[in-house]
Formats: C-alpha cells, structure tokens, sequence
C-alpha cells in the first residue's frame, strides 16, 4: 500500500486577492441560487426536483 505525503513546503500560498474572487463569486452564485428558489413559482421548482429524481433513478411516487 502506497502513502500520499504533503509536504508544507510543496502547498503554495493563495493571494488574498484570490480568495477574494472566490468567496464574492460563491457569495453572488448563493445569493442568485437564494433569490432564483424563492421567487420561483412553486410547481417550476417541484418539476425540477422531480426531474432530476428521476434523472438520476430515484423513486418518488
């Protein structure tokens, strides 16, 4: 059996400006995603998740 070994001199260090970006991006994807479910009309958002049920091969009724 084989070891994986990190090494903290292999790990580059993120800018702040980087994760930055990336944590407004998540902040505006999650606000969007908050915004899009709430205002969606309550049988849009249930054939969706029944869709994707099936999609995936989940039972549901």
């Amino acid at each position: 059996m084989s070891e994986v070994k990190i090494l903290k001199q292999d790990a580059k260090p993120i800018e702040l400006s980087q994760r930055l970006a990336v944590a407004v991006f998540g902040g505006l994807l999650g606000a969007f995603m908050l915004m899009g479910v709430g205002f969606a009309n309550a049988d849009l958002a249930h054939n969706a998740a029944h869709d994707s049920r099936h999609a995936n091969s989940f039972p549901c009724h």
